[in-house]
């Protein structure tokens, strides 16, 4: 009874340990053996360059035996205070050692911690299979996003893909001390998905407020709620619900929907990407679509000026500026180099 009484305190002890009272434990136990070592007589394992060597091999007990004990009060020292109380010592910092790591893993797969890297992506909402086929068209090689992925959620579940994102659980997505956890101040990129409109809405003001500068995305279902952010927002990019468009678009024309969902598939074929014009001076649509079929087997769909909201598709005779974005179809990115050096006329 007594020994299973010893054994749960112990139990107890070990648990609830801080760092601080293992420390100063070991600092006092082996202040204890030093002085106890001392009072014996002990002057060869008291000499600073052997004592902590002596007392951490003793008290684990692999004992080398080049050093030990030579006095009779040494000797009973070493059996009934250095090895007995070391041992439980022992087991105690690696018992903490071993809570903290398993501790900070908990807490990564639970996203209770804070997000260290900078540049991230971040998705903040979950829909399931949806959030998971947006991640798997994030991570594909094809859509070239050197980002890492951070996907933030109000949920109550573990990463659903530890080792490819990095995760983080928040109260709520307008909670300020939670929301630190996935650094948004640091992000490239904020997705913004939420089941509910209204609570997408307000993620998108929370997000505009604690990171301006980053390149803010937001799926809406309702169109009148994407015309109220963006009159607050106009930087942001609202992507409205077009599901009713392509399931008129696939009666009235059949394999629309298919050829639509190739396009926007970046895991396999072809598929649209677009680029920004940075050079100073314009170039003509038609020279570059031409060079676009001929040199690099792409197709050039469009261009969107950088004073409009709107893309013209097939331009032909406009003039593309530095700013404008253009819109391809290619098996995989193209480059500035590639995209831009035009032969002359």
């Amino acid at each position: 009874m007594l020994a299973y009484k010893l054994r749960r305190l112990a139990a107890m002890l070990f648990l609830r340990a801080r760092i601080i009272d293992v420390l100063g434990g070991v600092v006092a136990y082996a202040l204890v053996s030093y002085l106890l070592l001392y009072v014996s007589g002990e002057e060869n394992l008291i000499v600073a360059d052997n004592f902590i060597y002596w007392l951490v091999v003793t008290s684990s007990t692999v004992g080398y035996g080049d050093m030990s004990p030579e006095t009779v009060a040494g000797k009973y020292v070493a059996s009934l205070w250095v090895i007995p109380v070391g041992l439980m010592l022992f087991a105690l910092v690696l018992t903490r050692i071993g809570f903290f790591f398993s501790e900070l893993a908990l807490q990564g797969r639970k996203g209770l911690r804070m997000i260290r890297t900078d540049g991230n992506c971040v998705i903040i909402g979950w829909n399931g299979p949806r959030t998971l086929r947006l991640i798997d068209l994030l991570l594909s090689a094809s859509n070239d996003v050197a980002e890492p992925v951070v996907l933030c959620v109000a949920v109550d579940i573990e990463n659903p893909l530890p080792g490819k994102i990095e995760f983080v659980r928040v109260e709520s997505f307008t909670h300020a001390e939670t929301m630190k956890r996935p650094c948004l101040d640091k992000a490239n990129r904020i997705i913004i998905d939420t089941p509910s409109d209204d609570v997408t809405l307000a993620t998108a003001l929370f997000c505009q407020n604690a990171s301006p500068a980053s390149h803010k995305t937001v799926y809406f279902q309702d169109e009148s709620l994407a015309a109220l952010l963006k009159l607050h927002c106009p930087d942001v990019e609202v992507i409205p619900s077009v599901s009713v468009e392509m399931l008129a678009r696939s009666t009235s024309d059949p394999g629309s929907g298919l050829l639509h969902k190739q396009l926007l598939d970046s895991t396999y074929g072809a598929t649209s990407y677009c680029i920004t014009f940075t050079g100073s001076t314009a170039l003509n649509f038609d020279v570059l679509f031409e060079h676009f079929r001929r040199e690099l087997s792409a197709n050039l769909l469009g261009v969107k000026a950088s004073s409009s909201d709107e893309i013209a598709l097939n331009p032909y005779g406009a003039s593309v500026s530095k700013g404008d974005v253009l819109y391809y179809i290619a098996p995989q990115r193209l480059t500035d180099e590639q995209c831009f050096r035009v032969a002359p006329e």
